[in-house]
Protein backbone atom coordinates (compact mmCIF):
# COMPACT_ATOMS: atom_id res chain seq x y z
CA UNK A 1 0.00 0.00 0.00
CA UNK A 2 2.73 2.30 0.89
CA UNK A 3 4.99 1.77 -2.34
CA UNK A 4 1.44 2.59 -4.24
CA UNK A 5 0.91 5.73 -2.18
CA UNK A 6 4.92 6.87 -2.98
CA UNK A 7 4.58 5.47 -6.52
CA UNK A 8 1.33 7.72 -7.11
CA UNK A 9 2.63 11.30 -5.65
CA UNK A 10 6.37 10.26 -7.52
CA UNK A 11 3.94 10.18 -11.11
CA UNK A 12 2.16 13.30 -10.23
CA UNK A 13 4.99 15.16 -9.35
CA UNK A 14 6.30 14.13 -12.54
CA UNK A 15 3.54 15.26 -14.57
CA UNK A 16 2.98 18.42 -12.64
CA UNK A 17 6.46 18.91 -13.34
CA UNK A 18 5.95 18.15 -17.44
CA UNK A 19 2.74 20.29 -17.02
CA UNK A 20 4.95 23.64 -15.50
CA UNK A 21 7.72 23.25 -17.99
CA UNK A 22 5.28 23.32 -20.98
CA UNK A 23 4.02 26.48 -19.80
CA UNK A 24 7.34 27.93 -18.90
CA UNK A 25 8.15 30.64 -21.92
CA UNK A 26 11.88 30.01 -23.02
CA UNK A 27 14.03 32.46 -24.45
CA UNK A 28 14.47 30.58 -27.68
CA UNK A 29 10.57 29.87 -27.78
CA UNK A 30 9.98 33.99 -28.73
CA UNK A 31 9.94 34.92 -32.36
CA UNK A 32 11.76 37.26 -33.61
CA UNK A 33 10.01 40.44 -33.19
CA UNK A 34 9.23 39.29 -29.30
CA UNK A 35 12.94 38.70 -28.74
CA UNK A 36 13.87 42.19 -30.71
CA UNK A 37 11.27 43.98 -28.40
CA UNK A 38 12.40 42.34 -25.16
CA UNK A 39 15.34 42.34 -25.72
CA UNK A 40 16.62 43.96 -22.90
CA UNK A 41 15.54 40.92 -20.74
CA UNK A 42 17.37 38.93 -22.65
CA UNK A 43 20.07 38.54 -20.38
CA UNK A 44 18.20 37.83 -16.78
CA UNK A 45 14.78 36.01 -19.11
CA UNK A 46 15.17 32.60 -17.15
CA UNK A 47 15.11 34.13 -13.99
CA UNK A 48 12.04 36.34 -14.29
CA UNK A 49 9.07 34.48 -12.57
CA UNK A 50 6.30 32.98 -15.12
CA UNK A 51 3.75 35.56 -14.70
CA UNK A 52 6.58 37.89 -15.53
CA UNK A 53 7.57 36.59 -18.38
CA UNK A 54 3.72 35.93 -19.85
CA UNK A 55 2.64 39.61 -19.56
CA UNK A 56 5.78 40.87 -21.17
CA UNK A 57 5.19 38.36 -23.77
CA UNK A 58 1.36 39.55 -24.38
CA UNK A 59 2.79 43.14 -24.26
CA UNK A 60 5.41 42.30 -26.49
CA UNK A 61 2.46 41.14 -28.91
CA UNK A 62 0.24 44.11 -28.16
CA UNK A 63 3.17 46.27 -29.14
CA UNK A 64 3.27 44.63 -32.34
CA UNK A 65 -0.52 45.28 -33.54
CA UNK A 66 -0.60 48.44 -32.36
CA UNK A 67 0.03 51.41 -35.43
CA UNK A 68 2.95 53.25 -35.30
CA UNK A 69 0.24 56.58 -34.37
CA UNK A 70 -0.55 54.17 -30.60
CA UNK A 71 2.86 53.42 -30.12
CA UNK A 72 4.22 57.04 -30.10
CA UNK A 73 0.81 57.72 -27.91
CA UNK A 74 2.19 54.99 -25.88
CA UNK A 75 6.06 56.05 -25.73
CA UNK A 76 4.53 59.58 -24.64
CA UNK A 77 2.52 58.34 -21.97
CA UNK A 78 5.44 56.60 -20.58
CA UNK A 79 7.60 59.13 -20.83
CA UNK A 80 5.33 60.93 -18.95
CA UNK A 81 4.73 58.12 -16.44
CA UNK A 82 8.63 58.18 -15.73
CA UNK A 83 9.13 61.45 -15.22
CA UNK A 84 6.38 61.30 -12.21
CA UNK A 85 7.76 61.55 -8.59
CA UNK A 86 7.33 58.25 -6.63
CA UNK A 87 4.80 59.87 -4.50
CA UNK A 88 2.41 60.73 -7.73
CA UNK A 89 2.96 57.03 -8.88
CA UNK A 90 2.28 55.24 -5.55
CA UNK A 91 -1.22 57.53 -5.37
CA UNK A 92 -1.97 56.70 -8.91
CA UNK A 93 -1.30 52.82 -8.41
CA UNK A 94 -3.57 53.54 -5.04
CA UNK A 95 -6.43 54.78 -7.13
CA UNK A 96 -5.91 52.25 -9.51
CA UNK A 97 -6.40 49.67 -6.72
CA UNK A 98 -9.28 51.15 -5.17
CA UNK A 99 -11.14 51.30 -8.76
CA UNK A 100 -10.27 47.84 -9.41
CA UNK A 101 -12.16 46.89 -5.90
CA UNK A 102 -15.60 48.90 -6.88
CA UNK A 103 -18.27 47.20 -8.54
CA UNK A 104 -18.03 46.81 -12.04
CA UNK A 105 -21.35 48.76 -12.58
CA UNK A 106 -19.48 51.57 -10.54
CA UNK A 107 -16.23 51.50 -12.50
CA UNK A 108 -18.61 51.80 -15.58
CA UNK A 109 -20.09 54.88 -14.57
CA UNK A 110 -16.65 55.85 -14.02
CA UNK A 111 -15.73 55.34 -17.42
CA UNK A 112 -18.37 57.28 -18.83
CA UNK A 113 -18.26 60.02 -16.61
CA UNK A 114 -14.25 60.32 -17.88
CA UNK A 115 -15.25 59.83 -21.29
CA UNK A 116 -17.96 62.71 -20.83
CA UNK A 117 -15.58 65.18 -19.36
CA UNK A 118 -13.16 64.38 -22.12
CA UNK A 119 -15.78 65.29 -25.06
CA UNK A 120 -15.60 68.64 -23.79
CA UNK A 121 -14.20 71.18 -24.67
CA UNK A 122 -11.02 72.23 -23.23
CA UNK A 123 -11.69 76.00 -22.03
CA UNK A 124 -15.09 73.98 -20.26
CA UNK A 125 -13.05 71.36 -18.90
CA UNK A 126 -10.32 73.84 -17.29
CA UNK A 127 -13.43 75.63 -16.17
CA UNK A 128 -14.99 72.34 -14.19
CA UNK A 129 -11.03 71.59 -12.63
CA UNK A 130 -11.03 75.30 -11.78
CA UNK A 131 -14.35 74.97 -9.84
CA UNK A 132 -13.48 71.62 -7.80
CA UNK A 133 -10.13 72.63 -6.69
CA UNK A 134 -11.63 75.94 -5.35
CA UNK A 135 -14.34 73.60 -3.36
CA UNK A 136 -14.38 72.76 0.21
CA UNK A 137 -13.37 68.85 1.00
CA UNK A 138 -17.10 68.37 2.04
CA UNK A 139 -18.51 70.59 -0.65
CA UNK A 140 -16.51 68.02 -2.99
CA UNK A 141 -18.28 64.87 -1.37
CA UNK A 142 -21.95 66.69 -1.90
CA UNK A 143 -21.08 67.15 -5.68
CA UNK A 144 -19.61 63.29 -6.05
CA UNK A 145 -22.83 62.25 -4.14
CA UNK A 146 -24.92 64.38 -6.48
CA UNK A 147 -23.37 62.50 -9.21
CA UNK A 148 -23.85 59.40 -8.17
CA UNK A 149 -27.22 60.07 -7.48
CA UNK A 150 -28.43 61.31 -10.65
CA UNK A 151 -29.87 59.50 -13.59
CA UNK A 152 -27.54 57.84 -16.04
CA UNK A 153 -27.71 59.19 -20.06
CA UNK A 154 -28.48 56.00 -22.55
CA UNK A 155 -25.36 55.11 -24.36
CA UNK A 156 -24.08 56.69 -27.36
CA UNK A 157 -23.72 54.21 -30.51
Amino acid sequence: MKAKTILGIICWMLISAVSFADDEITWNSLDASQQEILAEFSGDWSNLPAKRRQRLVRGADHWVAMSSEQRNEAQGRFSNWRELSDDRKDLIRERYETYRSLAPDEQKRIRENFRRFNRMNRDRRQQMRDRYHNMTPDQRQRARDRMSDRPRPPPRD
